[in-house]
């Protein structure tokens, strides 16, 4: 094999900085003169495109500000393990532009942006990202000067095709496996509103309850103090926000804690445990999941609760999961949680105490959560599967960049 050469980033590509905007001028839907902007929660494994907000268009200050095919979205300024998060914007539904937490990383001619895109996504980068990134009381930051310092190789670019085409193949299988989970994701919910009607509108006529009312509280977690560099690490470990942001319980979505931290057993994360985000994005927070199999070494952090109903409550954990899921939930969530635009959004205890819980037929109830736990069965498949292909991804990923493909 040729030696491929080394090049920075900078070499490639050029960094465009997003657009600032105060947090009265983002609205949820579009206006006269206006512009759709993603800020960091659309920097997800694809853009997600569904939490863009709308800004005045003279926000734009220039015509480079707005997104084009072939951009790399990058987080820049967020939680340490999230800064070089990134996204590829292979198409663009709507013209948009892109919030001042947020870099675009431009390819020029001498390479190919899906190239470039997966490269990006290596442990290498990432871990550069975590290296570079300078801290503050809240949020980390990571300066272009310093992204664009970034060396990779380069190869030439019939060689950086070729090795686009087996990797636009592996992660065509993994969106085919993600696209089933989605389905099933789409039937659940489909079921419940069918059962037992929109929470909030009720047309079903179900007496209604505050949650507070039917839960035994609100359980919080504890902020663990990071792992220093070079310290061994215990092998417990605290979860992440993401362990519950996308519906799907994900242990994985954890960091190391000190060795030798003492913890009290009530922050160990069990099976049946109901966990709801009380910090997020505007979009995120109160995002909510069940934990289905019992997981490794995970503790509960201060940023999620775990919430368990009254035995006398009249309602099931699967029906409060799926209540809670429901847009019109997620949309009062959202207007009683707190926070600036750009920032973390919080809902207090004594809000979330307050969402409206439908008291549905317990014969319901019960029905409902055997069909769920049926799809839970063929999910557990599905996860299976997925998690074949994304194995298979990242080895082929790893492999891609030191010309072993």
């Amino acid at each position: 094999m040729m030696k491929w050469k080394t090049v920075r980033l900078g070499d490639v590509a050029q960094a465009i900085r997003g657009v600032t905007f105060s947090s009265g001028e983002a609205e949820a839907r579009p206006f006269d003169d206006s512009i759709a902007c993603l800020t960091t929660s659309g920097v997800q494994g694809e853009v997600n495109w569904s939490s863009r907000r709308y800004i005045p268009l003279d926000r734009v200050r220039q015509e480079k500000q707005r997104l084009k095919i072939g951009d790399i979205l990058v987080s820049t300024a967020n939680s340490k393990e999230l800064v070089g998060k990134s996204s590829f914007v292979d198409s663009l539904p709507f013209s948009s532009t892109f919030g001042a937490f947020v870099t675009v990383v431009r390819p020029n001619q001498n390479i190919v942006p899906y190239y470039l895109a997966k490269w990006m996504k290596t442990s290498e980068f990432l871990n550069s990202c975590y290296i570079a990134c300078s801290n503050t009381t809240n949020i980390s930051n990571l300066r272009v000067s310093e992204l664009m310092a970034f060396e990779m190789p380069l190869p030439p670019l019939a060689e950086q095709q070729r090795i686009v085409g087996i990797l636009a193949r592996a992660d065509r299988l993994r969106q085919l496996r993600r696209y089933a989970l989605q389905l099933s994701d789409g039937y659940l919910q489909s079921v419940f509103l069918q059962m037992f009607g929109d929470p909030v509108t009720n047309p079903m006529g179900w007496e209604i309850r505050p949650l507070g009312d039917l839960i035994v509280g609100f359980e919080g977690g504890v902020n663990f103090p990071p792992v220093s560099d070079g310290e061994v690490a215990s092998d417990w470990r605290v979860l992440k926000i993401s362990s519950v942001t996308w519906g799907d319980f994900n242990p994985l979505e954890s960091k190391p804690i000190k060795p030798n931290v003492k913890f009290d057993d009530s922050l160990i994360v069990r099976k049946g445990d109901l966990i709801i985000s009380r910090a997020n994005t505007t979009e995120l927070v109160g995002a909510v999941s069940m934990v289905r199999q019992t997981p490794p070494k995970v503790l509960l952090p201060d940023k999620l609760w775990r919430i368990k109903t009254k035995e006398d409550s009249n309602v099931l954990p699967d029906f409060v999961l799926f209540v809670l899921r429901q847009d019109s939930l997620r949309q009062i969530i959202g207007v009683l949680a707190t926070g600036s635009s750009g920032s973390m959004k919080n809902i207090s205890k004594a809000k979330a105490a307050t969402l409206p819980i439908p008291l549905a037929s317990m014969k319901l109830q019960e029905q409902f959560t055997c069909i769920v736990n049926r799809y839970e069965q063929l999910r557990a498949q599905q996860h299976e599967a997925a998690r074949q292909a994304d194995h298979l991804f990242a080895t082929l990923l790893h492999r891609a960049f030191r010309g072993k493909l």
